[in-house]
């Protein structure tokens, strides 16, 4: 596969671009939105951080689309323009200010109990809430490296390759940062995922 820079945006090369998903900015927002937000709210720990780095991304997505060649799906292209946004908050003085405002911020396991699920009992709901704190705390102490990938394989669920098309690592740096990532979750949990 090779890769393509423009404007900061990277995109997968191929033969012959798919611009009608990405042609209606409303549709991109409607459709990739709350998957994004998701994956970007894990991976900063901060919802009002997300927001933001999620309408930038699927803005610069739609400003870049003529840049999209539709080698990798448009969720992957939008979680790479996502990561990259992240990291860019990270180096940036605004990133510490917002670690800061970090304690005010909503909690994340808290999210948990906005799903709707009529087959659980009010008990197997605060178990599942708990457990979901447990892990949001386990994912704190992890590298940015390491929450990125657990987070794109098992609460996105994408395939490795997915993953290197996203981070734009190779197959085998994924695969050591999820082996360390799973057992350092693991480790925190007390062996219990």
């Amino acid at each position: 596969m090779q890769l393509a820079l423009d404007t900061d945006i990277i995109c997968c090369v191929t033969a012959e671009p798919t611009l009608t998903e990405l042609s209606d900015i409303e549709a991109l927002d409607r459709i990739y939105r709350s998957r994004l937000l998701r994956f970007v709210a894990y991976s900063t720990n901060d919802l009002d951080l997300a927001e933001t780095v999620v309408q930038d991304s699927l803005l610069k997505a739609y400003n870049g689309r003529e840049s999209f060649r539709g080698d990798c799906g448009v969720y992957t292209w939008l979680a790479h323009i996502a990561l990259n946004l992240v990291r860019d908050h990270q180096r940036t003085k605004k990133f510490k200010f917002w670690r800061n405002v970090q304690k005010t911020a909503p909690d994340l396991s808290e999210m948990s109990s906005l799903l709707p699920s009529a087959q659980s009992s009010p008990e197997a709901q605060i178990l599942a809430r708990e457990r979901a704190r447990q892990v949001s705390t386990a994912l704190e102490t992890l590298s940015l490296n390491q929450r990125t990938i657990f987070l794109m394989r098992f609460i996105e669920e994408m395939d490795l390759q997915e993953i290197c098309q996203a981070t734009g690592m190779q197959l085998s740096t994924v695969k050591t940062h999820l082996h360390r990532a799973v057992k350092a979750v693991r480790l925190k949990l007390g062996g219990r995922i």
